[in-house]
C-alpha cells in the first residue's frame, strides 16, 4: 500500500461537464480535467431565500372567483360551492370553527388564492387546514399557521390528495408536518418553516407517491418539537421525510437550520434527483437515503451539517462515522425501474461538515428480520415478507432479494473541504465510511459473520473516484477497525479514489 498520495492544489476549477449535466468521468489522463467536475454547478449562496419574501397575491378577487372575507365561514363556502371553484381570501386573518376537527375540504380542481397578507390561522385549536382526497387542488399566496396536527400527520393536504400544487405559500408554526404529499404534487417556491415535526411528510398509506416535484422552497427551522429526544430513535424528524416515493425531483431548495436531517428518504423510495440545493446548518445529516433505490445526488452545496449529532457521537465515545450524506442499505438496482440504475453522488461541494459520505449496510437488517426498523415492510424486489424466512432465504433469489443492498454507489467529482478548527472538532470528523457490522442476528440469518462486510466493500460495485480533498480526511473500510489514510484507501485491496487530489494541510 502507498502511505502518501498526490498533493495537488485544485482551487478555482470549473466544470463544463457537470454544467452540461453529464454523468461521465472527466478525462482520466488529465488530473486537472478530472477535478474540474468537483467544482460543479453547485450553488454558492441561498438558492431559494423565500421566507418573508413570498410574493403577495392579487389585491382583488380574480374574475369569476368567490371572495372569502375574514368574517365568512370559509369551510362552509367551500362545502357549498361546486368543484373547480376559485376562492380568493381577502387580506387579514381567517379562522375556522372552534372544534379541533373544523377544516376545509376542497373539491376536485378547487383553487385557493390569498390576497396580500391573507392568513389561515388554526389558533392552536384546529388540527388540519386542508383535508380530503380531492384532486388537482391549488393553493397559492397564502400563509397557513398555528394548526396542531398530531405526530406523523399533516396540516395541508392532510390526506395526500393527488395533483396538488402549493406555490408561493408560507406554511409555518404548525404541529406535525406542515404539508403532506400526493401523486404528482408540486411544491414550488414556498416557505416551510418552524413546523413541529417536518416541513413536509411525503407519505401515503394507499400506494407509492409518484411524480413529486419539490423546487425552489426554503425549508428551515423544522422539528421544533425535538421528537428524536421525545422518542429515542424514532427517525421521524427533519426538513422533509419521504416514504415510498417512486420518482421525485428535489431541485434548487434552501434546506437549512432544521433540528434533525435536512432531506431524508426512508423505506422503498426510488428514482430521486436531488440537485442544485443549498443544504446547510442542519443538526443531523444533510441527506439520508435509507433502504431505498436508484438516485442521483448532484451539484449541491452542503455546508456545516451534522455538527450537533457529530459532537453527540464524539462526546459519548462512539466512533461510528455519522455522515453528512448517509447511504444506509440503499443503492442502484437495475431491476427497479428508474432514470438511473445506480446511486450516483457527484459534483457536490462539501464544506466544514462533520464527516463526509458513509455507505453503510446493517448485516442484521433485512426483510422479516427483527432488526429491520421498517417493521412489516419488505423490499421492492420481494414484497412478500413471509417468503423471507428460513430455510428459503438462504438460497437465491431470496438471498439477494430479501435485503436492501448498499450497492452500485458511485461517488465522484465531489470536493470535500474541512477545517477542523472551524467546527470545533479534534479527531472524529473528516471521515468517509464504507462498512458494515459483523452479522449476528437473528439465529436463522444467512448473513452472519463478515459476509456483508466483504460484500459492501469489495463485491457490490461501490466506488469513489476523481474527488478532491482539502483537510485531514481519513477513511473507514469494511468495519470500524480499519481506519485508513488516503494512501491505504487508494491502494490494494480497497483501490478507491483513483485520480483523486488530496491537500491535507488545506484544512488549517
Amino acid at each position: 500500500m502507498r502511505s502518501t498520495s498526490r498533493l495537488v492544489l485544485f482551487l478555482g476549477l470549473l466544470c463544463p461537464l457537470v454544467l452540461a449535466g453529464c454523468t461521465g468521468s472527466a478525462d482520466q489522463d488529465d488530473p486537472a480535467s478530472s477535478q474540474a467536475a468537483a467544482t460543479s454547478a453547485a450553488p454558492s449562496g441561498p438558492v431559494a431565500a423565500v421566507c418573508d419574501k413570498v410574493p403577495a397575491g392579487p389585491a382583488a378577487a380574480p374574475a369569476g372567483a368567490v371572495s372569502v372575507a375574514v368574517t365568512d365561514d370559509f369551510a362552509a363556502k367551500v362545502r357549498d360551492a361546486a368543484g373547480a371553484t376559485t376562492f380568493w381570501l381577502a387580506p387579514g386573518s381567517h379562522h375556522l370553527g372552534d372544534d379541533r376537527f373544523d377544516q376545509v375540504q376542497p373539491k376536485d380542481g378547487d383553487v385557493f388564492i390569498g390576497g396580500p397578507g391573507a392568513v389561515l390561522d388554526g389558533r392552536k385549536i384546529n388540527q388540519y387546514a386542508f383535508t380530503g382526497h380531492a384532486k388537482n387542488v391549488k393553493i397559492t399566496n397564502l400563509t397557513v399557521q398555528n394548526f396542531v396536527a398530531p405526530r406523523d400527520e399533516g396540516v395541508v393536504n392532510h390526506d395526500s390528495g393527488d395533483g396538488w400544487v402549493i406555490q408561493h405559500a408560507t406554511i409555518q408554526d404548525n404541529d406535525g408536518a406542515g404539508l403532506m404529499a400526493g401523486v404528482k404534487q408540486q411544491v414550488l417556491d414556498n416557505c416551510l418553516r418552524r413546523n413541529g415535526q417536518y416541513g413536509m411528510n411525503a407519505f401515503s398509506a394507499d400506494d407509492d407517491i409518484t411524480g413529486l416535484v419539490v423546487r425552489g422552497n426554503e425549508i428551515t427551522g423544522n422539528n421544533t418539537g425535538d421528537w428524536e429526544k421525545k422518542i429515542d430513535g424514532c427517525g421521524c424528524t427533519g426538513g422533509i421525510k419521504f416514504w415510498s416515493v417512486n420518482g421525485a425531483d428535489v431541485i434548487g431548495n434552501w434546506v437549512h437550520d432544521n433540528r434533525g436531517t435536512g432531506l431524508w428518504a426512508d423505506t422503498n423510495d426510488n428514482d430521486f434527483l436531488i440537485e442544485g440545493n443549498l443544504i446547510e446548518n442542519n443538526d443531523s445529516a444533510a441527506i439520508i437515503y435509507e433502504t431505498s433505490y436508484n438516485a442521483v445526488i448532484r451539484n449541491n452545496t452542503i455546508k456545516r451539517n451534522n455538527l450537533v449529532d457529530g459532537r453527540d457521537y464524539a462526546d459519548r465515545g462512539d466512533s461510528f462515522p455519522t455522515a453528512t450524506i448517509y447511504i444506509s442499505e440503499s443503492g442502484g438496482e437495475p431491476r427497479v425501474k428508474a432514470r438511473t440504475s445506480k446511486l450516483e453522488i457527484y459534483g457536490n461541494v462539501f464544506e466544514n461538515n462533520w464527516n463526509g459520505i458513509t455507505l453503510w449496510e446493517n448485516a442484521d437488517r433485512f426483510c422479516n428480520s427483527p432488526a429491520n426498523t421498517s417493521s412489516g415492510v419488505c423490499t421492492r424486489l420481494q414484497p412478500d415478507t413471509a417468503k423471507c424466512a428460513a430455510p428459503a432465504i438462504a438460497n437465491k433469489p431470496l438471498y439477494d432479494d430479501c435485503r436492501w443492498k448498499t450497492q452500485r454507489v458511485d461517488v465522484h467529482n465531489n470536493r470535500f473541504m474541512l477545517q477542523p478548527s472551524a467546527i470545533g472538532c479534534e479527531s472524529t470528523c473528516g471521515r468517509m465510511g464504507l462498512l458494515s457490522n459483523f452479522g449476528t442476528y437473528p439465529d436463522w440469518s444467512p448473513y452472519k459473520g463478515d459476509v456483508v462486510q466483504q460484500a459492501i466493500t469489495f463485491k457490490q460495485g461501490n466506488t469513489w473516484h476523481d474527488n478532491a480533498y482539502v483537510g485531514p480526511w481519513t477513511f473507514i473500510a469494511t468495519d470500524m477497525s480499519h481506519v485508513l489514510g488516503i494512501g491505504e484507501w487508494e491502494g490494494a485491496p480497497f483501490n478507491q479514489d483513483a485520480r483523486t487530489t488530496y491537500e491535507p494541510g488545506g484544512g488549517g
